[in-house]
């Protein structure tokens, strides 16, 4: 099955899912056999679906037509997206719908928090969508999340996927003292393409926001992710994960852009196997702790593990303090 929401013809609507369709430059360039997956179908992925709609949830991974949804939900992994479904911002690349958002829902907290404790989970992220039109961009909603969960399920480690704020860095510090596991961010791209891309982000603002993430709040993790085939260069790629390690990244994540549909960017080539091990030397000689690189790799794919990788090597590590950067 070739993977779903990754339409390279154009469709006969002027509008997806908020954004406006974009005409083809030239013929789409044909998948790859390595981007192809099983339908999602096993009795773990049919629990979890049908508790997501029983509790009126979000999860990032319908929205945003993750590849790995099948194994994921499989083993009882989800990325809760809280805040809603709507996002305030239009990224080129995103299939989360864009528009005005509806006001907090404010028992979400309790249902996810209840959805973790009967799915007995061990580790869950919590992400969510741009909220621009928040005085704290949400960051009180996250708090919120986090300090339920841990209420029912205190012994259940949280990774918050955040988005940037707006740069402010007391939203970032309201998530932080709720006590997450690990703080995420993704850069997504390299700084050439910030402004196709992702024009309501900016890429010195998620460095930022990383930066002041590892200083504020000493031996938390932080992690962030890179797609790749956007029309980025190697040198490009390379300027990214050094300045990744520059402001202290610990765990990262590279996987292949995927065009969700006509109203996207098209894919710009697709990067071989090959090329995504030879990324992840590059980073681990950077000195990153962690490093998940693959054509179907995404910010929280085996996040759990991850985490876990990063933690036993921190802690095997000889003769160096919780905080080793600069």
């Amino acid at each position: 099955m070739i993977l779903p929401g990754t339409h390279d013809a154009a469709v006969p609507a002027t509008l997806f899912r908020g954004r406006p369709t974009r005409p083809e430059p030239g013929r789409a360039l044909a998948k790859p056999r390595w981007l192809t997956v099983r339908a999602p179908g096993s009795p773990g992925y049919r629990r979890l679906k049908r508790l997501v709609s029983e509790q009126s949830l979000n999860t990032v991974c319908e929205e945003a037509n993750c590849p790995n949804i099948g194994e994921c939900w499989h083993h009882g992994t989800a990325t809760f997206m809280i805040l809603g479904g709507v996002c305030t911002r239009a990224c080129a690349y995103c299939n989360i719908e864009h528009g005005r958002p509806g006001p907090i829902d404010e028992a979400e907290p309790a249902r996810v928090a209840e959805a973790v404790r009967t799915l007995d989970l061990a580790y869950v992220v919590i992400t969510s969508v741009d909220r621009d039109d928040l005085d704290d961009g949400g960051a009180g909603a996250f708090a919120a999340v986090i300090s339920a969960i841990l209420a029912l399920s205190p012994r259940c480690q949280i990774e918050t996927l955040v988005p940037d704020f707006g740069g402010r860095d007391a939203s970032l510090e309201t998530v932080l003292a709720a006590g997450p596991d690990v703080l995420n961010h993704n850069i997504e791209t390299v700084r050439s393409q910030y402004r196709r891309a992702r024009p309501g982000g900016s890429y010195d603002r998620a460095l930022r926001l990383l930066d002041r993430a590892r200083r504020h709040q000493l031996g938390v993790p932080t992690k962030s992710g890179l797609m790749v085939g956007l029309g980025e260069t190697r040198d490009e790629l390379l300027a990214a994960l050094a300045d990744l390690r520059r402001v202290g990244c610990d765990i990262l994540t590279i996987g292949q852009y995927l065009r969700p549909s006509a109203a996207h960017l098209p894919v710009a080539r697709y990067y071989h196997p090959d090329e995504f091990a030879a990324l992840k030397q590059v980073a681990v000689a950077l000195g990153f702790g962690h490093v998940e690189s693959g054509p179907l790799v995404r910010s929280s794919y085996h996040a759990h593990e991850q985490a876990a990788t990063f933690a036993a090597r921190r802690r095997g590590s000889q003769g160096e303090s919780v905080d080793t950067h600069p």
